[in-house]
């Protein structure tokens, strides 16, 4: 009697499927890592435009966020605000709101934009020739 070697036809369709998805994680985390250094370089020069000394904090994690409510003038302990689901969209539309102040962009469509858009209006603020004038926020 003849038996016939039976062989799976999907055999090396895991190593395959494996590969691929590591090398899409890779480039994944590549771009990711592209974009927060980009993001970070961008919040760098809008603090150098408000005169921070520690502009390097645009590349730390919740730091970052410190210094820039201390450019908008709002109190420290909103960090917390961030943390808090909803909230945080309140708080984000502050800061949006009192940062387009400080660059003179006054008109509620430009927070608009800032808010909702900041991966393109953040880059706006940070390579247009805008100056920051702390005066422009209204002190609460």
């Amino acid at each position: 009697m003849l038996t016939l070697l039976q062989t799976d036809p999907y055999e090396g369709v895991d190593a395959i499927s494996g590969a691929a998805a590591a090398g899409l994680g890779v480039g994944a985390m590549i771009f990711g890592l592209f974009v927060y250094l980009f993001y970070g370089y961008c919040m760098y020069k809008i603090f150098q435009k408000a005169g921070r000394e520690d502009a390097w904090a645009a590349f730390v994690p919740v730091y970052n966020m410190i210094v820039l409510l201390e450019i908008v003038k709002k109190p420290i302990w909103w960090i917390i605000l961030f943390f808090i689901p909803f909230v945080n969209l309140y708080a984000s539309w502050i800061v949006s709101d009192r940062l387009a102040n400080a660059f003179g962009k006054e008109t509620p469509v430009y927070t608009i934009l800032l808010f909702f858009f900041g991966f393109i209006f953040i880059p706006v603020l940070a390579f247009s020739s805008d100056k920051y004038d702390g005066n422009r926020i209204p002190n609460d």
